[in-house]
């Protein structure tokens, strides 16, 4: 019985902790850059929570987006290369 509590509370510890580093925050927002590829921003954010592909005349379009507590992150690719970002912030409860 002791064990079950003790692993229970390393889990709630380890998930608070997971929380706590989210990646989706202003200051990784700011380093996604026009023309980083898909792995580069994975390689910050991790993987994304949403994603849709698009492909037409050739070029392929992905939109990603990241979400957390705090926000949300939404890049747009061309090509497997950012063009086009935003971050949203949640309201203050």
């Amino acid at each position: 019985m002791k064990l079950r509590v003790f692993a229970s509370r390393c889990t709630f510890v380890a998930l608070v902790l997971l929380a706590a580093c989210s990646k989706v925050t202003q200051e990784n927002f700011a380093k996604i850059q026009d023309g980083m590829s898909e792995q580069e921003v994975q390689a910050l954010l991790g993987k994304p929570g949403e994603s849709s592909n698009i492909t037409v005349l050739g070029l392929s379009g992905t939109s990603s987006r990241w979400v957390a507590d705090d926000g949300s992150i939404a890049v747009q690719f061309v090509n497997g290369k950012v063009r086009a970002k935003s971050f949203e912030r949640r309201p203050a409860k």
